[in-house]
C-alpha cells in the first residue's frame, strides 16, 4: 500500500489541533499524525527559514520561500501539522484540512514578497519557484509493515473432581448360638411297704395336704454394647508433576532480494 505525507501549515495551535482531532475523528490514526511548533523545534530556533531543515523534515521537494512562509510563520506561534495516508483517503484528509484556516503557502509568500521578483529587496527571497498549494503533499516511500508473531504457552491450573470416597456406616444381624445349662426341681412320689407293725400305734387319720412347689430355670437374653473399632477419616494431599506437551506458532521473516529486468540484462 502507498502512503502520501501531508503537511499543512496554520497561524495558530487552535486551528492546527481543530484540525488533528477532527482527523481522528474522521478515523485517521492518532499515531501518523505530527504537529510541529516552536517549541518542538526549540534548537532550531536561529534556523528556522533555512530550507534544509524543512528538507530534513520533508523532503527535497520544499522551496526556499516555503520554508522562509514556514519558519516565519512558526516562529510566530504558528504549527505544522503533517499527517501520513494511504493515497486512497488522501482526498478526505486533505478536505478535513482546509477547513481549519490553512495557510495557502503561494498566497502568503506573494503577500510577503517572497516570489514577486528574483531581486527583491529582502536577502532572504529567492526566483520565484513554480506555484504550489497550501497542502504539500509528497509521495513517501512505500512501506509496508510485517508484523511478527510467536505464540507462547500458558499452563494453569483449575481444579476438577476426580471421584470421591464414600464411607457408610450400616447395621447388620448376624445369628449367634450360646449354650446354657437350666435348673428344673420336679416333685417325685414313691411309694413303699411298711412292715413295722409298731406304726399303727401313731396312725392319724386326719385329712392332710403337702405342696411342693417345683421350679425351672429358663434364659434371659439381655445385650450389652461396646467399642470395638474406630474408623478414623482423613483428607490427604499430595503433588505430583505432570508433563504438559503442546505446539506453539511463531513467525519468521525471509528476505529474498529479486534482481529486476535491467539487472538481469547486464548479467
Amino acid at each position: 500500500m502507498n502512503y502520501e505525507k501531508i503537511v499543512t501549515l496554520y497561524d495558530t495551535a487552535d486551528h492546527a489541533e481543530d484540525a488533528r482531532r477532527n482527523l481522528e475523528a474522521a478515523g485517521f490514526e492518532p499515531s501518523e499524525i505530527s504537529l510541529i511548533n516552536n517549541q518542538t523545534l526549540l534548537n532550531a530556533r536561529d534556523n528556522l527559514r533555512d530550507p534544509g531543515l524543512w528538507h530534513r523534515l520533508f523532503g527535497r521537494d520544499i522551496q526556499q520561500y516555503e520554508a522562509i512562509v514556514y519558519g516565519r510563520t512558526v516562529e510566530s506561534g504558528g504549527v505544522v501539522l503533517t499527517v501520513r495516508v494511504p493515497e486512497a483517503n488522501v482526498a478526505n484528509a486533505t478536505r478535513i484540512l482546509n477547513t481549519h484556516q490553512a495557510i495557502d503557502l503561494l498566497k502568503r509568500a506573494e503577500q510577503e514578497g517572497l516570489i514577486a521578483t528574483a531581486s527583491a529587496s529582502a536577502p532572504e527571497l529567492a526566483a520565484a519557484p513554480p506555484a504550489q498549494a497550501a497542502l504539500a503533499v509528497g509521495t513517501v516511500p512505500r512501506e509496508e509493515v510485517l508484523g511478527v508473531a510467536e505464540e507462547q504457552i500458558n499452563v494453569g491450573k483449575r481444579l476438577v473432581q476426580e471421584g470421591a470416597t464414600r464411607i457408610r456406616r450400616f447395621v447388620t444381624e448376624t445369628p449367634v448360638e450360646v449354650q446354657v445349662t437350666l435348673h428344673e426341681e420336679h416333685a417325685r412320689v414313691l411309694r413303699r411297704a411298711i412292715t413295722d407293725p409298731n406304726c399303727v400305734r401313731n396312725l392319724d387319720w386326719t385329712d392332710k395336704t403337702i405342696e411342693i412347689a417345683e421350679t425351672a430355670e429358663e434364659p434371659v437374653v439381655t445385650k450389652s454394647v461396646h467399642i470395638a473399632e474406630e474408623v478414623v477419616i482423613q483428607r490427604e494431599g499430595i503433588d505430583r508433576v505432570k508433563t504438559v506437551r503442546d505446539m506453539v506458532r511463531h513467525q519468521e521473516v525471509q528476505v529474498e532480494r529479486i534482481p529486476g529486468a535491467d539487472s538481469a540484462a547486464k548479467k
